[in-house]
C-alpha cells in the first residue's frame, strides 16, 4: 500500500524542520465582524455540533467549543480544550464549560465563552479563496483580571480513511524568540503540520528522564487586560512552519474576502420574500450549506456529501466524493442558479465514468493515495448512472447551455447505454449495484421499483437531450423505451394498492411498503397510475412522523427505527415525498413536509440539515452526518418546484404552478435563472385568484383559480424526544380533506375561503378558523371535512 502527500495536499516538513526559521508572530489587531443578517445566535448546546467548512478544510466540532481541524485530506488536530488561571483566583476554570451562545454567520461561526470575571470569544471561519496555507482560530479576549490560557490539544496529523495513518503524531516545540511553534511529526517524513499562537509557551514539556507517560500538548498564552485588550490571538494550522507568519498576516484579508463571498453570495442566486422569514431564511442557509460542502481537490471541485465529527477514525462524517449525492443535490443548484456549481460537479463525475459508461458513487479525498479501485466503494451503487442522465438534461433545461451537453454527449450516451446493458424484463436491474437500500432483511432485492422509476426518467430525459443533438432516431427509441418502461412498472409492480418495493428474478414481489416509489414524480413527466392509497398512505402515522418521513411502513415486521435503511428518517426521503405530494394534487401535505425539512435548520447543527433521525423520536441518530449536503438539497427542491411550481423546459421557458399557503397575499422569488438571464417571479392574490407575474426580458402573466376552501396546517417540529402527535393530511381534493390526529384532540387551522355561500361539514368554520375536534379513542382517528359552494362570485 503506497501513500504519497502530493500537489495541494501536501503537509511535507523539511527533515530539519527545527531549523525552519519564521517571522515572530505576534497577535494582530481586531477588525469589523459583519453583523450579517442572516446570523442564527442561540444559546450554546453541549452535545449538538457545529461545522465550519470550506474548499480546503474543516472545523468540526461540539457547542462547547472543542473541534478538530482538517486541512484536506488531513485531521490536524483534535480535542481542543481550554483552561483559564484568573491572577489570584486560585481556581482553574474549565473554559468550555462557560460556553454561552454561539452564533453561526455564512463567513464566521463564534462561540462566546461566559465568566464572571472574563469573556472570551472563539470566531472561526474557512477561507473561500486563496492558497490553501492553513487555518486560523481566533481568541478575542476580556477580562477584569490578567490570565493565562492553556489551550490542549491532540496532535493526530491523520490522512482521511482510507489512506494509511502512522500512529500518533510527536509535537515537538521549536523555539523562536520568547516563544516558539509546534512541528507534528509522524513516522512518514512526508506529513507533518505546524501549529502555533502568538507569544505562546508550550505548556507541559517532560524532561528526557522522566518516565514514559503521555502528557497533553499545550499552548499557553498569558493575557494582560491592560496591554492586551483589542488584541486578537490566533490558533494558527498549517501545513508548513515557513506558513505561519504568513497566514497571521494574512488573516484579516482572508475573513474579508471570505466576507465579501457571502455578502454578495445572493446576487445572482435565488431568494424569496415571504410572509414566512423562517422559511426564507432556510433557503438561504440550504444554498450556502451546499456551497460550502464544495471542495478542492487538485485542480478540480467536487461536492463532498457530508460532515460531521471523526472521533478515534479519519473519517469526517462523509466527507468524500459522491456521485448520487451530487446529482440528487444539481436539482437543487439548478434551481438556484448557480451553473458554474453545477458544471463543476458534473465534470468530477465525467472524469471518472468507467470505461463502460458507468457513474462513480464514491470516491475518498485520499483515493489516489490508495489502490481505490480494488475496494468495493468506487462503483458500488447503480443509481448514479441513471441520474447522471437525467441531472444533465435538469441542467441544460435550467441553463439552456446546449453547449455544455455537446462536449460531454458522448459520456451521457455511454451512461444511457450502461443502463441498457444491464436490464431485466426491459428494465435497468439491480445487478450492477445497490439500488438504494444496502442492507436487507428479506434479502438483496433484484430489481427496484425505485431504480425502476429512474430508469424511466432517464430514458426520458435521454430522449429529449437526443432531440436537442439532433439525434432523431436515438430521440425515439429512447421515446419508446420510457413508455415501455412506464407501462411495465404499472404491470409489474403494482400490487395490493402499493407499489411493491422490488421484482425478484422470478417475477414474485417483495411488497415491503416503502417510500422509494416517491422518486417517480422527482421530473414532473412520470406519474404513477395507481397511486392514491399510498399516498394516502406516506402521509399518515404509518409513514410520517412529525418530522419527516420513515423510510418504510411502520407496520412491516423489520421495522427499527434507528436502523439505516428500515424505518428512520432521512430528510432527503422527506424531500422525495414532499414533491411527490405535490405534483400529485397534494399542497398541504407536501407543505408539512417540506416544513419539517425547513425546521432542521435551526435543529441540531445550525444553518444545516442532518443525515437522518429516529423513525419513533425526534433525534438524529448518533453517527448523523449533522451537515449533509442533499438534505440542504431537500429544503430547496421541494420548496422551488413544489411550492413556488418552478418549472423549465427544453425550449427555455419557465413555468410556474404556484402551491402558495392559505394565508400568504404575496410573495416573489427573485434571480430565478432562466438560461442566462434572471427574473423575479412575483406571486399575488386578487379575489379567488392568484396572479403569477415575472420580471425579466420576456415577463409573462398567468392566473389561476383557487379552490372555495383553502386551508393551512400546523409545521412547527416538537421537543427533541418527542414522538408523533401531530395532526396529518391524509387526503385532499379541492373539495375534501381527510385528516387525521390524536383521539380527543382540537385543532384551529387557518382557511381562506374564495366563494360565497360555502358550506363546510366535517368541522365548524368561525370567521377565517376551521375548528377540527377528533373523536375520543386510542391513537390516531379520523375526519373527514367536505366543502360545498353554492354560488361561484368573490371570496369572502
Amino acid at each position: 500500500m503506497r501513500f504519497t502527500l502530493t500537489l495541494v495536499w501536501a503537509l511535507s516538513l523539511a527533515a530539519a524542520a527545527p531549523q525552519a526559521e519564521t517571522t515572530a508572530l505576534q497577535p494582530i489587531p481586531r477588525f469589523p465582524v459583519y453583523a450579517d443578517p442572516l446570523t442564527i445566535a442561540r444559546p450554546a448546546q453541549p452535545g449538538k455540533p457545529f461545522t465550519v467548512a470550506g474548499p480546503y478544510g474543516a472545523l468540526l466540532g461540539d457547542q462547547r467549543g472543542t473541534f478538530e481541524a482538517w486541512l484536506f485530506p488531513v485531521k490536524i488536530l483534535s480535542r481542543l480544550h481550554i483552561t483559564a488561571e484568573l491572577e489570584d483566583y486560585h481556581v482553574p476554570i474549565d473554559v468550555m464549560g462557560q460556553a454561552a451562545t454561539i452564533e453561526v454567520a455564512p463567513a464566521m461561526t463564534t462561540i462566546t465563552y461566559s465568566h464572571a470575571a472574563f469573556t472570551i470569544k472563539q470566531r472561526m471561519f474557512m477561507a473561500r479563496s486563496g492558497d490553501p496555507a492553513g487555518i486560523a482560530v481566533l481568541y478575542e479576549i476580556a477580562s477584569t483580571r490578567p490570565l493565562t490560557l492553556t489551550f490542549d490539544f491532540e496532535p493526530d496529523v491523520a490522512p482521511m480513511w482510507p489512506a494509511p495513518n502512522y500512529g500518533p503524531a510527536d509535537a515537538e516545540w521549536v523555539k523562536q524568540g520568547d516563544s516558539g511553534y509546534y512541528v507534528l511529526h509522524t513516522n512518514n517524513s512526508d506529513l507533518s503540520a505546524a501549529i502555533a499562537m502568538p507569544r505562546a509557551q508550550p505548556g507541559i514539556r517532560a524532561p528526557y528522564q522522566e518516565r514514559p507517560k503521555t502528557y497533553p500538548t499545550q499552548l499557553q498564552i498569558a493575557f494582560d487586560p491592560k496591554k492586551d485588550s483589542g488584541q486578537l490571538f490566533p490558533l494558527l494550522i498549517a501545513r508548513k512552519a515557513v506558513d505561519l507568519a504568513a497566514l497571521d498576516a494574512s488573516i484579516a484579508a482572508r475573513y474579508a474576502a471570505t466576507e465579501s463571498y457571502y455578502r454578495h453570495f445572493f446576487d445572482t442566486r435565488v431568494t424569496a420574500e415571504t410572509p414566512d422569514k423562517d422559511l426564507d431564511r432556510a433557503l438561504q442557509w440550504a444554498e450556502i450549506s451546499i456551497d460550502q460542502a464544495r471542495v478542492r481537490f487538485g485542480e478540480e471541485t467536487g461536492l463532498a456529501a457530508g460532515y460531521y465529527t471523526s472521533g478515534d477514525s479519519a473519517r469526517p462524517g462523509f466527507g468524500w466524493f459522491f456521485g448520487r449525492d451530487t446529482l440528487w443535490t444539481s436539482y437543487a443548484i439548478n434551481s438556484y442558479g448557480d451553473f458554474d456549481l453545477t458544471r463543476e460537479a458534473l465534470d468530477f463525475l465525467f472524469k471518472r465514468q468507467r470505461a463502460d459508461g458507468k457513474i462513480m458513487h464514491e470516491f475518498s479525498q485520499t483515493a489516489e493515495d490508495v489502490d481505490w479501485k480494488s475496494r468495493p466503494y468506487f462503483y458500488a451503487a447503480a443509481d448514479s448512472t441513471p441520474l447522471l442522465v437525467m441531472a444533465m438534461e435538469d441542467y441544460v433545461d435550467a441553463s439552456g447551455d446546449v453547449e455544455y451537453l455537446r462536449r460531454h454527449w458522448d459520456a451521457v450516451k455511454l451512461a444511457y447505454n450502461f443502463t441498457r446493458a444491464h436490464e431485466t424484463g426491459g428494465i435497468y436491474d439491480n445487478s450492477q449495484g445497490t439500488g438504494w437500500v444496502e442492507s436487507w432483511p428479506p434479502g438483496m432485492p433484484h430489481q427496484e421499483s425505485y431504480l425502476a422509476a429512474l430508469d424511466q426518467q432517464s430514458a426520458q430525459a435521454m430522449s429529449r437531450l437526443a432531440s436537442r443533438m439532433h439525434d432523431g432516431a436515438l430521440s425515439a427509441a429512447a421515446r419508446e423505451k420510457a413508455e415501455a418502461i412506464r407501462a411495465a412498472i404499472e404491470s409489474n409492480f403494482f400490487a395490493d394498492d402499493f407499489y411493491a418495493f422490488s421484482r425478484n428474478a422470478d417475477g414474485t414481489l417483495d411488497k415491503t411498503a416503502t417510500i422509494f416509489p416517491s422518486v417517480a414524480w422527482w421530473t414532473g413527466r412520470l406519474a404513477l397510475s395507481h397511486a392514491e392509497a399510498m399516498l394516502d398512505r406516506w402521509a399518515s402515522p404509518e409513514f410520517s412522523t412529525d418530522w419527516g418521513t420513515r423510510d418504510i411502513s411502520r407496520r412491516t415486521s423489520f421495522y427499527d427505527p434507528i436502523s439505516y435503511h428500515q424505518g428512520s428518517v432521512w430528510p432527503l426521503f422527506t424531500g422525495w415525498v414532499s414533491l411527490a405530494e405535490y405534483r400529485a394534487g397534494r399542497p398541504l401535505a407536501g407543505y408539512q413536509h417540506l416544513m419539517q425539512n425547513v425546521g432542521l435548520t435551526w435543529a441540531q447543527d445550525l444553518g444545516a440539515v442532518t443525515e437522518l433521525l429516529s423513525g419513533e423520536f425526534f433525534q438524529p441518530l448518533g453517527r448523523s452526518s449533522s451537515h449533509q449536503t442533499w438534505s440542504s438539497a431537500m429544503v430547496l427542491t421541494p420548496a422551488l418546484r413544489g411550492l413556488f411550481g418552478l418549472r423549465w423546459d427544453d425550449a427555455g421557458n419557465l413555468d410556474v404552478v404556484p402551491n402558495l399557503p392559505a394565508s400568504w397575499d404575496r410573495a416573489v422569488l427573485r434571480n430565478v435563472p432562466v438560461g442566462n438571464q434572471r427574473v423575479e417571479v412575483e406571486y399575488s392574490r386578487q379575489g379567488g385568484q392568484m396572479v403569477v407575474r415575472t420580471k425579466g426580458t420576456k415577463p409573462w402573466e398567468k392566473t389561476f383559480n383557487l379552490p372555495a376552501v383553502e386551508v393551512e396546517v400546523p409545521h412547527q417540529l416538537p421537543l427533541p424526544g418527542a414522538q408523533t402527535a401531530g395532526l396529518k393530511v391524509v387526503h385532499q381534493t379541492d373539495a375534501e380533506l381527510v385528516l387525521e390526529a390524536p383521539g380527543g384532540s382540537l385543532w384551529e387551522l387557518p382557511a381562506r375561503v374564495n366563494r360565497a355561500g360555502v358550506r363546510v361539514s366535517g368541522a365548524e368554520l368561525v370567521g377565517r378558523i376551521l375548528r377540527v375536534r377528533f373523536p375520543e379513542g386510542t391513537g390516531y382517528q379520523q375526519v373527514t371535512l367536505r366543502y360545498e359552494s353554492s354560488n361561484r362570485g368573490a371570496g369572502l
